[in-house]
C-alpha cells in the first residue's frame, strides 16, 4: 500500500476529530479560541469547522461583535451540535431491563423500565426490550432515527470486543440475538459489556470514583460482581473473566458470591425462624418468616439488635472480599454500587474498622449514589465512547446543512 497517498486524508480525519473533541466539552467557540485550542491554523480551523457543519455535527452561531466601534464581519462562533442524535443505554438483567436515552453531552433525556416475565422465551424478551425502548424514546420526545449506538450491560461475561462469553454463567441466557435480531431494521450499533464494568464506567465518569483512575466497582445487591479500572483503562482479561468473582467460596468467612442484600434476606428469615426477638418481626408482619433486606436495615437504624448484628457480619464478610481486591489489585478506591447502595453506608464503618488488619493496602471504601441506574449510566457512557471515537462514519440527524462560506 502506498502510504503517502493516503498521508492528506488521515490528516483531514485526524484534524477534523481534534476539533470535534474540543467543542463537544466547550461552548460557542470562535476561529481564534479553537485555534489556540488545537495549535491549528486558521485556513485549516475554518475548512474543518464547515466540513462538520455540513456533517451535521457543529453549528455555526449568529456572529456577535467584540465592541461597538468593531467595524468589518463579526468572527464567526462554532458550537457543538448536542441535538445531533442521541444514544441508548440499557441494563438486561435477568428479571427486568432498564433503558435510558442520553443526549450527545450525556444529558439523560428518557427513561423507561420493565420487568420479564418469569416464563419469557428468547424473543419475548426481545419484544420486552424493543417495548421499553420504544417507551423510553418517546418520553425523550426522540424517533429512532436519532439513535446513534446503543450500550447494553449483562449479568454475564463479555469479552475485550464485546462478544458475549461461550459457557460461562448465564450466558446462554442473554446470548438472545441483541446485536443482530433485536434492532435489526434500525441497524443501529449495538455494543455488549458486563454489568459490572459498566458501573466501573458510570462511576468513573459521573459518580463518587470520578477522576479515580484505579477504581473498583462492586455490584452487590444478590451477587458480587466487580468491574475493574486500571490507570483509566478497563481491565477485560482474556476472555472477559476479570473481576469475575465466582471462587469466593473458597475465601475463608465469604463462602459465596452472594451479595448484600441475599444475606441480609437469608439471615433476617433464619433469625425470625430461630424465633429470636427482633423488630424485624414487626417489620414483617406476624403472618410470614420471609424477610426482605430493607426491613432488616431499617430494623438496625432503629437499634434493634439482631438486625445490627446481621448487618456487622455482612460488613466483616464484604471487607474480606474488598481486601482481596485491596492485596492483588491495589485500587485507590472501592464503591459499593447496585440497587442496595442506599442501605449499604450503614455497612462502611465495619468495612473501615476491618480493613486494615486483612491488608496492607487497604483501598478507600465508598457507596455508589448512582443508584440502581448505575449499570444503565455506564452504558451510556460506553455508546457515547463509540459515537466520539466513530463520529466521521456516522450520519447524524440534520447533517447536510449548508455551511456560510
Amino acid at each position: 500500500m502506498d502510504k503517502t497517498a493516503s498521508t492528506p486524508q488521515a490528516l483531514r480525519r485526524t484534524n477534523l476529530k481534534a476539533v470535534l473533541e474540543v467543542m463537544r466539552d466547550a461552548g460557542a467557540m470562535t476561529g481564534t479560541d479553537l485555534i489556540e485550542a488545537t495549535g491549528l491554523t486558521r485556513a485549516t480551523v475554518i475548512a474543518v469547522c464547515d466540513d462538520l457543519i455540513r456533517r451535521g455535527w457543529v453549528r455555526e452561531l449568529e456572529g456577535e461583535r467584540s465592541s461597538g466601534t468593531q467595524k468589518g464581519r463579526p468572527a464567526r462562533r462554532f458550537e457543538f451540535n448536542a441535538s445531533a442524535g442521541c444514544v441508548l443505554g440499557l441494563d438486561v438483567g435477568m428479571a427486568t431491563v432498564t433503558v435510558m436515552v442520553a443526549g450527545l453531552t450525556g444529558q439523560m433525556l428518557g427513561r423507561a423500565a420493565e420487568r420479564f416475565s418469569k416464563t419469557a422465551n428468547e424473543s419475548e424478551r426481545r419484544a420486552t426490550i424493543a417495548r421499553t425502548t420504544d417507551r423510553a424514546l418517546m418520553e425523550a420526545g426522540l424517533p429512532h432515527s436519532a439513535v446513534l449506538a446503543v450500550g447494553i450491560g449483562l449479568s454475564t461475561a463479555v469479552d475485550r470486543h464485546g462478544n458475549i462469553t461461550k459457557g460461562l454463567q448465564l450466558s446462554e441466557h442473554f446470548d438472545i440475538g441483541l446485536q443482530t435480531e433485536l434492532w435489526q431494521e434500525h441497524g443501529w450499533p449495538v455494543l455488549l459489556e458486563n454489568d459490572a464494568n459498566l458501573a466501573a464506567l458510570g462511576e468513573h465518569w459521573r459518580g463518587v470514583g470520578a477522576g479515580v483512575d484505579d477504581l473498583a466497582v462492586m455490584l452487590a445487591g444478590e451477587r458480587l460482581g466487580t468491574g475493574l479500572i486500571e490507570s483509566g483503562r478497563l481491565l477485560h482479561g482474556s476472555n472477559g473473566g476479570a473481576g469475575e468473582v465466582g471462587t469466593l467460596e473458597l475465601v475463608d468467612g465469604v463462602g459465596s458470591q452472594d451479595g448484600i442484600a441475599r444475606l441480609a434476606r437469608h439471615w433476617g428469615t433464619a433469625a425470625l425462624a430461630e424465633g429470636k426477638p427482633t423488630l424485624i418481626r414487626d417489620l414483617v408482619g406476624p403472618h410470614t418468616t420471609r424477610v426482605s433486606a430493607r426491613f432488616v436495615f431499617e430494623a438496625a437504624a432503629k437499634d434493634d439488635p439482631v438486625a445490627q448484628e446481621i448487618l456487622e457480619r455482612i460488613g466483616r464478610r464484604m471487607a474480606r472480599v474488598i481486601s482481596l481486591l485491596g492485596t492483588f489489585l491495589n485500587p485507590e478506591m472501592v464503591v459499593i454500587g447496585g440497587a442496595v447502595s442506599a442501605s449499604a453506608t450503614a455497612l462502611l464503618p465495619t468495612i473501615s474498622a476491618e480493613l486494615p488488619r486483612l491488608t496492607g493496602t487497604p483501598p478507600r471504601v465508598a457507596v455508589s449514589e448512582l443508584g440502581d441506574a448505575i449499570v444503565a449510566t455506564g452504558a451510556v457512557r460506553l455508546a457515547l465512547t463509540y459515537v466520539e471515537d466513530n463520529a466521521l462514519a456516522l450520519t447524524p440527524a440534520g447533517a447536510g446543512q449548508r455551511a456560510r462560506v
